[in-house]
């Protein structure tokens, strides 16, 4: 037995790490990130930016002129307290260094992974509540499973990833009120949704918010936040790392999420694209295509693990969700630019003939 197989906790050796697909030369429909660069006529102002950055220093510790951006560009109140993470990965992680060992983390199914996998690395109890058949939360058996379990956290993805959709507002407010946990609501997708819950912190003092600004256009600088009250920010504040979000990322959010109008005019392009694929998709009469309110669709679709490979073999990459529980024969598809999306079209449309 090797040095690290005795020495690495057992748990750890039993979870699988977290794949990701190679991807070069890929049309990568797989990731829910925005498909437009960074305008050229932006390109030489951010470089001209970027060389005022001080790399022989750290970064601000707090970001406070980054959290201002965000403020901004979100609409953010002075109210609620902002705190940055190297990705909503990193807070969520901080959420659950919180807790205590032991405690138990409730999300439903099939949501985003992460929830279940940095419960595990942080030694808490993660319980999975499964989505009814349409993908709606089984408020009695989210209710009782609050009963039973008396949860620390409460994770809910809005709109939830990997299905798309909403869920019912007031059966969101009802989980709200219903427990001591704290409720995290994650709007990693906000920019595509009809509603947020961002006012409702000020009603409901166990309710913070996640955020990111990967789906907007900007994955590469690994950069969310969580809005939640004052109080509750300063102390969970305690937990994040020294400089945990680097000076290129700073300076670069700062001058890249000032362009409001451009992020703006990305998201309405998403949504116009959004509606003309879900479109042609349901046009596949083999296919079930569900509503989506993020910038990905989800459908089924017969001889899915065959449809993805033959996308793979024509350069074009999208997620392969077709053996995972209560997603039997579902494939996920960002939404790209309108050429991706019709290359993407024409190799289903030709697979089913």
């Amino acid at each position: 037995m090797s040095f690290i197989d005795n020495w690495l906790r057992v748990d750890i050796k039993d979870i699988n790490a977290y794949h990701v697909p190679p991807s070069k030369d890929m049309v990568k429909l797989d990731a829910m990130e925005s498909p437009f660069p960074l305008a050229d006529d932006l390109i030489g102002q951010y470089l001209a930016y970027l060389a005022d950055a001080d790399l022989n220093r750290y970064p601000n510790p707090n970001a406070l002129e980054l959290q201002q951006t965000l403020r901004e560009l979100m609409a953010i109140p002075e109210e609620f307290g902002v705190l940055l993470g190297n990705g909503s990965d990193e807070l969520i992680q901080l959420l659950a260094l919180a807790c205590e060992t032991g405690d138990t983390v409730l999300s439903v199914e099939p949501s985003f992974v992460m929830y279940d996998m940095i419960s595990k690395f942080t030694r808490l109890n993660y319980q999975g509540v499964d989505l009814t058949e349409d993908f709606e939360i089984d408020l009695p058996a989210m209710l009782s499973a609050i009963e039973t379990q008396q949860p620390k956290l409460i994770f809910i993805a809005y709109p939830n990833n990997p299905t798309g959709n909403s869920f019912d507002r007031v059966t969101i407010e009802k989980i709200i009120t219903s427990t001591n946990a704290m409720v995290v609501l994650d709007e990693a997708y906000y920019a595509y949704a009809d509603d947020s819950f961002l006012a409702d912190i000020a009603k409901y003092p166990n309710l913070v918010l996640l955020r990111t600004v990967s789906k907007i256009g900007f994955a590469g600088l690994r950069l969310g936040l969580l809005i939640g009250a004052k109080d509750t920010v300063e102390q969970l504040d305690k937990l994040r790392l020294p400089y945990n979000i680097n000076i290129l990322t700073q300076v670069s959010a700062n001058f890249l999420l000032s362009e409001r109008e451009d992020i703006d005019a990305n998201a309405k392009t998403i949504l116009e694209e959004r509606t003309k694929l879900s479109s042609t998709l349901t046009e596949i009469s083999a296919l079930k295509v569900y509503p989506s309110q993020a910038n990905f669709i989800l459908f089924k679709a017969p001889k899915a693990n065959e449809l993805f490979e033959n996308l793979k073999q024509n350069g074009v990459l999208i997620k392969n969700l077709a053996n995972a529980k209560k997603l039997n024969d579902c494939l996920r598809v960002t939404v790209g630019s309108s050429e991706q999306n019709q290359q993407f079209m024409r190799i289903v449309e030709e697979f089913y003939g």
